[in-house]
């Protein structure tokens, strides 16, 4: 990209021969040229030739072991397929085309690609592979298991054939060249998703096993799969912990992008089924590292003798991410789900308030944006910027985009909490549904309205059941049922419930992944992101407008469009969210002295330290 002094340069060249000049222009006139790495917002932090990122120790000490936790299990090695439950350390194993910096967004350096380049319209991209790239058995990194990656991605996974589904060839341009060309153009972030690509060996994966049976990137497997990156498979006890070794042939860990980095000499990942033995077990050091995601936990659960000897560190670590959506997830896809009337209904039963002060402590906030915590979540009434993408779809969205602030329902009052329930009973009847003599919601044909809330966590359950007690005040029926990872990961990713606790993860730079969050086209795809079964016009092409915006302005003004479209059609029951995330670990390790903006560094940049493990007493 770029570089920062030379576009000081042209911006002051352009002011004085009177004519605009823009970040995007500036990487327009070097549009076809190769260089270290791309940038959505049109410059990169790190030039050509640089060092090392800013938040790493170069003189961390290598060795040592990390210890890592998750709940649930698993049946496969291999990520790649739709089918089993796979581990998702495996992609410490495995080098994608470009790596992400920890401290700036929309940003992607060279990894296996050495350098990359695109057209002015971007409607293809070019990766030079680095000539010392090479898989854990020796053998070079090639165009053709790039290509065939790509290809055979494709095919193995619905994530992924929609993911690269703008992605129509591949092509060998070069003894290290490979070109990918795209269905449209003006789409800046293809270039990046490419860049994303995992490179997988295509002789490995069409070769024959120990038992000669020919191997299937569409299968499960517990064979290690051959990779490439800083790490190697070293043991596995299926189901129930993997173990990882660095590699020390690793043929990128002298990079810029590793420089610092893959500190410790093994990561070992144990698996528990349930979530409060796994906090049991980290008190008894069965681990080191965790990230509490129960307010509950994290105001009654860390008082043990360890963490007063300061043997456990206890963190709140603010990041400068979106915090995105959490919430009641509702599957439009259920005919008693379509009217937004109801969705909106559902909405006004839950009391949020109640639930922060008896159950979370009061360490939320209610979220009201599916892009909270950034400038990209939409408030107050839509800006000039923004009606001007409005008005062409006024037909098609709901009223209230255009003339009010998206708010959700306060309690905290017996006479809130009237009003709220007495506004939804109002919404039910007007969408057709009637409470009987019994109190029972029934629809016109006589059918009870029933709700099944579908829990893969029993910590759920306790901020569920407040909750159903409030729909129960308006006649509905409901359950709750909470069963293993496994049948919930396969009843997800088939829609198979009436409402989820759904989540979706922002970035600071959002694009092609709306669609799989949002757009029409994946509402019927198994094992899509768009949970709640979207299938609207108006929202596809707000989406549109948020992939080719041409500038960081107009993206965040697309994005606060989408935003207010989300929001005024109900589709979700906002939950909440913290500024910060809340940590724990066992007083063992090193870090560096800057934290990344985006990322804890866990255990990527984090290192052994002999001397405080000494003094911790196992």
């Amino acid at each position: 990209m770029i570089d920062r002094r030379t576009l000081l340069q042209l911006t002051a060249a352009a002011g004085a021969a009177g004519l605009p000049f823009s970040v995007q222009t500036a990487a327009r006139a070097q549009a076809d040229e190769w260089r270290h790495g791309l940038s959505l917002f049109g410059d990169l932090k790190y030039p050509a030739g640089f060092e090392k990122f800013d938040y790493v120790n170069v003189d961390a000490p290598k060795g040592g072991r990390a210890r890592l936790f998750s709940v649930g299990t698993f049946d496969s090695l291999n990520p790649f397929t739709f089918k089993g439950n796979a581990t998702g350390l495996v992609g410490l194993t495995i080098d994608n085309l470009m790596t992400t910096s920890l401290d700036e967004a929309g940003s992607e350096y060279g990894l296996i690609a050495e350098s990359v380049k695109m057209p002015e319209d971007f409607s293809s991209v070019t990766f030079r592979l680095r000539p010392e790239a090479r898989f854990h058995d020796g053998s070079p990194v090639t165009p053709e298991d790039v290509i065939w990656s790509m290809i055979e991605l494709k095919k193995s996974h619905p994530r992924y054939n929609f993911y690269y589904k703008n992605v129509v060839s591949g092509e060998k341009t070069g003894d290290l060249e490979v070109m990918f060309k795209f269905s449209e153009t003006g789409n800046r972030e293809l270039p990046q998703i490419v860049g994303q690509l995992p490179v997988l060996s295509k002789a490995w994966w069409t070769g024959k096993n120990d038992k000669g049976e020919t191997r299937s990137l569409n299968e499960t497997t517990l064979e290690a799969p051959l990779g490439n990156g800083a790490y190697k498979v070293a043991s596995v006890k299926s189901g129930r912990s993997i173990t990882l070794k660095r590699a020390d042939d690793y043929w990128g860990k002298d990079l810029p992008v590793n420089r610092g980095q893959n500190n410790f000499d093994e990561i070992f990942t144990i698996y528990y089924r349930d979530s409060t033995v796994a906090l049991e077990a980290f008190k008894g050091d069965e681990y080191d590292f965790r990230v509490e995601n129960s307010s509950k936990d994290w105001a009654t659960a860390y008082d043990f003798p360890a963490v007063k000897r300061g043997e456990v560190i206890t963190e709140e670590i603010t990041l400068k991410n979106s915090q995105g959506m959490q919430s009641f997830a509702i599957n439009t896809r259920r005919e008693k789900f379509a009217d937004a009337r109801v969705r909106k209904a559902l909405n006004l039963a839950f009391d949020f308030e109640w639930a922060n002060e008896n159950l979370f402590f009061g360490q939320y906030v209610r979220t009201s944006s599916f892009f909270s915590n950034s400038e990209l979540a939409a408030t107050g009434k839509p800006s000039a910027a923004e009606l001007a993408i409005l008005e062409p779809l006024k037909d098609k969205l709901p009223p209230e985009v255009f003339t009010t602030e998206f708010t959700n329902p306060v309690y905290g009052s017996q006479k809130n909490k009237r009003k709220n329930l007495r506004s939804a009973a109002k919404l039910l009847q007007e969408a057709g549904w009637k409470v009987d003599a019994k109190r029972v919601l029934r629809d016109a044909k006589g059918e009870a309205f029933s709700i099944e809330f579908l829990l893969v966590s029993p910590l759920f359950e306790r901020i569920v059941l407040p909750y159903v007690q409030q729909l129960k005040l308006l006649g509905i029926q409901t359950r709750v049922r909470t069963v293993d990872d496994s049948q919930y990961t396969r009843r997800v990713q088939t829609f198979d419930f009436d409402i989820i606790v759904g989540s979706w993860g922002q970035s600071l730079s959002p694009g092609n992944e709306q669609r799989d969050f949002w757009g029409s086209a994946s509402a019927d795809r198994n094992g899509s992101r768009n949970l709640v079964g979207i299938k609207d016009e108006a929202i596809d092409q707000l989406i549109d407008k948020v992939i080719f915006a041409k500038d960081r302005e107009e993206l965040v003004a697309a994005t606060k469009a989408l935003d207010r479209a989300l929001l005024w059609n109900h589709f979700v029951v906002p939950m909440w969210h913290i500024p910060y995330q809340r940590v724990a670990y066992w007083n063992r390790f090193g870090k560096p002295d800057v934290q990344p903006d985006h990322s804890l560094g866990f255990p990527t940049i984090w290192w052994f330290d002999e001397a405080k493990a000494a003094k911790v007493k196992s």
